[in-house]
């Protein structure tokens, strides 16, 4: 989650570098932003950079994970607040909500992490990683679907289930992509309404 670089002077080096390489990497891109923008930003020496990271795609891959885990703890929040199976694949949407509505240094631009990956080459390591990001929100969506039960008690087909999931992940990314290019999370609060029509008619 973006923080103000005074809180950074209590953090470590490494702390300081990702933090200030993930405003610049969102705000202008991973090839835009060069090493020295970097530990300017972070008030550091050069030197402090390469004794941290063994290269700039080593802090890219930790800048991705980095977001990955943002994520991952603005889900779990929300999940800690809901109580039934659908307020549980809600929550995923809420989560990229909240993600949407970070205090952006240049405003929100969209998924960071997609964003990053469509700078780098297919088969890079850091577009590996993305995907294995996406692929673990829809997991998630497909672990409460499968919790879910009809009104007659039986649980969905691993059919139904596996066709909802991708469903609702199309739509979650759609219209983060959406919110992205509007610069707001109204879209996302569309399609979370949209998802309640689709688990209203399961």
């Amino acid at each position: 989650m973006p923080t103000s670089l005074k809180a950074q002077k209590t953090a470590s080096a490494r702390e300081r570098l990702l933090e200030a390489a993930g405003i610049l990497f969102y705000n202008y891109g991973i090839n835009a932003t060069g090493i020295d923008m970097i530990t300017a930003k972070a008030g550091v020496a050069k030197m402090s950079l390469y004794n941290n990271f063994s290269s700039k795609s080593d802090l890219v891959a930790a800048f991705i994970a980095m977001r990955h885990q943002e994520w991952l703890d603005l889900y779990e929040a929300r999940l800690k607040q809901a109580h039934t199976v659908p307020d549980r694949i809600l929550a995923v949407f809420d989560a990229y909500q909240d993600h949407a509505e970070f205090d952006y240094e240049n405003g929100f631009r969209g998924c960071g992490l997609l964003n990053a990956a469509a700078e780098l080459a297919a088969g890079d390591e850091g577009r590996e990683a993305v995907r294995r990001h996406k692929e673990e929100v829809e997991r998630l969506l497909v672990q409460h679907l499968e919790s879910w039960h009809s009104t007659a008690g039986e649980a969905l087909p691993k059919e139904q289930v596996a066709l909802a999931a991708e469903h609702l992940s199309f739509l979650l990314e759609g219209s983060f992509a959406r919110a992205g290019l509007e610069g707001n999370s109204n879209r996302v609060l569309s399609a979370r309404r949209l998802a309640e029509s689709i688990l209203a008619a399961l």
